[in-house]
């Protein structure tokens, strides 16, 4: 295993309570970093907390709700509290809304959805830049998806925030280049996750319509995406900024 020197640096990882973001923290961890954890998920986020903490690692959790500004502006200072500076942030919180075509989105749920996956994202970098700042450098992966690089028919609000997360990614990254801090996305595929088991429904039949649009042939796994995500932050990728990378299995592809 490559030693990517994250021992004693802090990330910071929202959506840590289950699927992708508790993958990403658990590899952050295992890489030496202490993680601040955060979702809305308070059960969820405490047991990635206990996992970490087993395993020997060092970690927190504060419940957030990135849609809100005095819940990341607190979740991004007791990081600073906690550990004395911020490196790495995940920014991965997200929700799929519900399924129907564009005529029959509710404003609600558009706006629920744009609320977190979105306006989240530019909330977290917002309160995340300023300390990364503060240090020799940063780096910063936003959550994004195949669906931010390809529309998805009955997912319209869903496909505009991860389109949305792609585009405020890139222009983050040109904003900061030459202030030592990097900004990619990453774009998962289908990932066997909470969110993926809430549209089979338990269903095997409409588990397979999904893996059948996986080229691999197969479902992608959340540890799958953390290398990636965790990569994105290294000094391995030092060269990498501004890019939306697709960790899917072939599906852009095809």
């Amino acid at each position: 295993m490559t030693d990517l020197k994250m021992r004693s640096k802090t990330a910071l990882v929202t959506g840590a309570g289950s699927g992708i973001g508790r993958a990403i923290a658990l590899t952050f961890s295992r890489e030496g970093a202490y993680v601040a954890l955060a979702d809305m998920n308070e059960l969820g986020g405490k047991e990635t907390l206990e996992m970490i903490k087993k395993a020997g690692g060092k970690a927190f959790f504060i419940k957030t709700d990135v849609s809100r500004t005095p819940d990341v502006e607190k979740m991004v200072q007791e990081t600073v509290k906690e550990f004395g500076r911020l490196d790495y942030a995940a920014n991965n919180a997200g929700i799929e809304g519900t399924q129907g075509n564009i005529l029959d989105q509710t404003e609600e749920s558009w706006d629920r959805v744009l609320n977190v996956n979105l306006k989240g994202v530019w909330l977290c970098m917002k309160y995340e830049i300023p300390e990364m700042l503060k240090n020799p450098g940063g780096a910063i992966v936003n959550t994004a998806s195949v669906a931010g690089l390809a529309g998805f028919a009955g997912l319209s609000p869903y496909v505009a925030s991860k389109h949305g997360v792609v585009g405020i990614t890139r222009t983050a990254a040109l904003e900061f280049a030459t202030k030592g801090i990097r900004i990619n996305a990453v774009c998962p595929g289908v990932i066997k996750t909470p969110m993926i088991d809430r549209f089979t429904h338990g269903d095997e039949e409409i588990a397979k319509t999904f893996t059948a649009l996986e080229p691999v042939g197969r479902m992608g796994k959340p540890e799958e995406i953390a290398e990636a995500v965790v990569w994105l932050c290294s000094d391995a990728a030092s060269f990498v900024d501004g890019f939306p990378m697709a960790v899917d299995g072939g599906f852009i592809a095809a």
